[in-house]
């Protein structure tokens, strides 16, 4: 079913907005890379022919890497402990470390070691051909003086340090040194270098800290051993002044004031007991008959015999009182002597009490001297108390610059070993090898980079073109754009210009360019052919809507081809039997009329003056009985539009009407005049030719947009002058690919 234009308004509006799905999004990329394949595969050969050109120039590097390990177990053969202090190995110094290596300080080593300033890897040009060339060029531009030792070395610097890489493995304590050259073999040794110049300067840090430590401390020791002396000095002086004697540990006042107190406690309990044995006999010699029960009266051997006897005489006096009476007198004389020997034994506990009473006096004596004693020693005591506060200070100082001297003294001996035997945390783990492969350029890499590269750089350019594309390529295009059907798309045809005569037959053996005006004819099973059939049946469809009998054709510009496309619509409805006229309608430039009739002295402009008959004007065809109504002369006209919309047009017309089938009209185009626009009153429907991948959309959309009355009556669209192999990556439907397939059987291939 034939489609339907859609409504004028719509030939207003922009693009329509795209779908924001992904699968429409991916659809048009994947379009403008089918678009643009060709380009885009120019550039991405143009970058691996860079690419190839670069890896057939540069110079080959090699690089050889050499691992170190700050290691956290040092080995500590003849030190407790670094002069320095140890510190604790954390991220922050590896990273110091890393940067240590990368110091001028070790790359200035490496280079006077190497000898590098006389290398002309160093301080030549460089390597390869890139390398040459930019040699000489800087050898037009200097002064020709020979560069000093600093520049040499500067310039080998540079080079060296950017040949040079340092990195930390993760985040372990290893360390990579890593150098490229273009000799394998002093890329290791230039590596291995590194890491030596490394574990020297760090030897060489310490060995210059630990020396400078060493006078530091030598100097503080003296100072120390000085002060240290002079506070002993201090204390054995206070001692003297003070009269403080240290005996085994103790003064010598705290041990008087312990033998003087153990003293007094010994006579006070001497006392005690003097007074309680004198108290004891004072209380005997109170007794009517003494108890001579004290301890002296019983070790007494003049008491005990008196005892004895006065015993033995009481024992006699009770008998004899008993046997003779108390009066007797032997008891009497017993009685006598009983008290005799008592008056004895009392005088002897008297003598007893008086050596009691002495031992008593003598031991509040001993005692009362043994106090006075204690409180001078304690007064003593107190005295050297107060004097120990300040010697406890004086001793305290003396021994705090003791200690200290003695710990600088022990450090200065572990930094006399230390400058003996220095030592580094830094140690190689993986000496660097001569390498067997260039690591520079990579052929895989640079292939790989070359193609991404020039596949984004495509990429790229393919949607700037796509961007800037400002043309009709697909009926898509037209359809979106224009809002009108795209009836159409003829392929561009190689040929002769216009200026064959009509019925002129060109033979393709004689003359292999056809004649692009019986294209139709001469060339039935071609593309163009077919292209312009679609038109026809277009026609005839629109036919069953509306009457569809006067086409005009026109387009926007000239040279777009509408009077090749009148032509041969015109000849291929001929052909097939129908009774079709023809009409140069351009009348300010009629190349149709000088391509087919060029000898015409009489046209359309004498028929519409009532000047001439039309079967006068008309030339015909003898093959396909084609009628031509040329232009006529119209080099002296003006106002062609005015002859186009006068009442005698619209009567020739009418006349053709009912004398023909077809009234094809090639009019001029719409933007350099007007013509076309004074026409809409008796043509039917209007075909509009756009050259394919040529004219500008916007021309287009502004020519239309002015023309509402061609609007309205717009057959469709036609696509000319399309490059087939192009229009393939654009719609493969409207490819040569399906045309050839199907007219194959005919042994015909266009």
């Amino acid at each position: 079913m034939l489609q339907v234009n859609k409504r004028p308004s719509e030939i207003n509006r922009d693009f329509a907005e795209a779908d924001g799905s992904a699968s429409q999004a991916l659809t048009s990329y994947l379009d403008i890379v089918r678009r643009q394949f060709p380009t885009m595969v120019a550039i991405v050969s143009a970058s691996v022919i860079v690419a190839v050109l670069y890896l057939f120039t540069a110079a080959p590097q090699f690089t050889s890497t050499a691992s170190m390990v700050i290691d956290t177990r040092k080995v500590q053969l003849f030190q407790q402990q670094s002069v320095l202090g140890d510190i604790a190995i954390d991220s922050a110094t590896v990273e110091t470390q890393v940067e240590i290596l990368k110091s001028e300080n070790i790359s200035l080593a490496v280079i006077r070691d190497q000898h590098l300033t006389d290398d002309p890897e160093f301080t030549g040009a460089g390597g390869g051909l890139l390398g040459t060339v930019v040699g000489a060029v800087a050898g037009l531009f200097s002064d020709g003086h020979a560069p000093s030792e600093f520049e040499l070395t500067r310039k080998a610097l540079e080079r060296f340090e950017k040949n040079r890489t340092v990195k930390r493995l993760g985040v372990t304590y290893v360390m990579e040194i890593g150098f490229t050259s273009k000799d394998p073999a002093k890329a290791a040794r230039i590596a291995n270098a590194i890491a030596d110049a490394y574990i020297v300067d760090s030897l060489e840090a310490k060995y210059q800290a630990t020396r400078r430590a060493s006078v530091w401390l030598q100097d503080r020791i003296k100072e120390l051993r000085t002060q240290a002396s002079a506070a002993q000095k201090a204390v054995v002086d206070f001692k003297t002044a003070n009269n403080i004697v240290d005996t085994g540990g103790r003064l010598m006042n705290e041990q008087q004031l312990a033998e003087v107190n153990s003293q007094l406690v010994m006579a006070h309990a001497g006392t005690a007991e003097a007074k309680a044995r004198m108290d004891r006999i004072n209380d005997i010699l109170k007794q009517e008959i003494p108890d001579a029960s004290v301890a002296d009266a019983l070790k007494n051997d003049t008491i005990v015999k008196l005892r004895g006897q006065y015993v033995d005489m009481a024992s006699k006096e009770s008998i004899w009182a008993m046997k003779y009476g108390a009066d007797h007198l032997a008891a009497v004389n017993l009685r006598r002597q009983m008290a005799e020997i008592k008056k004895n034994i009392i005088d002897e506990l008297k003598r007893i009490q008086e050596s009691y009473k002495s031992d008593y006096d003598i031991a509040q004596t001993r005692e009362e001297a043994i106090k006075s004693s204690l409180a001078n020693v304690v007064s003593e005591s107190q005295l050297t108390n107060q004097a120990q506060v300040q010697l406890r200070e004086l001793e305290s100082n003396a021994q705090s610059y003791q200690a200290m001297y003695d710990n600088f003294l022990q450090r200065y001996m572990e930094s006399v070993q230390q400058q003996s035997f220095p030592i580094t945390e830094a140690r190689v783990i993986s000496a660097a090898s001569t390498p067997l492969v260039k690591s520079f350029p990579k052929t895989l890499i640079v292939l790989a980079v070359a193609v991404f590269g020039g596949l984004i750089l495509s990429f790229g350019a393919a949607m700037a073109r796509e961007l800037t594309d400002k043309v009709f390529r697909t009926t898509g295009q037209v359809e979106e754009v224009l809002g009108v059907n795209c009836i159409s798309i003829l392929p561009a045809l190689g040929g002769a210009p216009l200026g064959s005569k009509l019925g002129g037959k060109f033979a393709r053996k004689s003359n292999p360019q056809p004649d692009l005006l019986r294209y139709v004819i001469e060339n039935p099973l071609s593309r163009f052919s077919e292209a312009v059939r679609s038109l026809k049946v277009a026609v005839d469809l629109n036919s069953i809507v509306r009457e569809n009998r006067v086409l005009a054709t026109t387009s926007t510009l000239p040279n777009e081809g509408k009077s090749t496309l009148s032509t041969n619509l015109a000849q291929l409805m001929a052909h097939g039997g129908a009774r079709v006229i023809l009409i140069d309608g351009d009348l300010r430039n009629p190349s149709l009329s000088r391509a087919l009739v060029p000898d015409a002295k009489i046209g359309l402009v004498d028929v519409v003056a009532n000047k001439v008959q039309l079967e006068d004007a008309l030339t015909v065809d003898p093959e396909t009985k084609l009628s031509i109504l040329p232009a006529g002369i119209t080099s002296k006209l003006f106002h062609t539009n005015e002859i186009l919309a006068s009442k005698a047009m619209h009567s020739l017309i009418t006349l053709l009407r009912s004398k023909y089938d077809y009234v094809v009209i090639d009019m001029p185009p719409m933007a350099p005049v007007v013509d076309v626009r004074v026409t809409s009153s008796f043509v039917d429907s209007y075909v509009f030719v756009v050259e394919w991948g040529k004219t500008n959309i916007d021309v287009v959309r502004h020519n239309l947009r002015g023309s509402p009355e061609i609007q309205d009556k717009l057959l469709g669209v036609v696509l000319n002058k399309a490059d087939t192999q192009a229009l393939a990556r654009y719609e493969s439907y409207h490819g040569r690919y399906y045309y050839q397939k199907y007219y194959a059987r005919y042994g015909y291939v266009e």
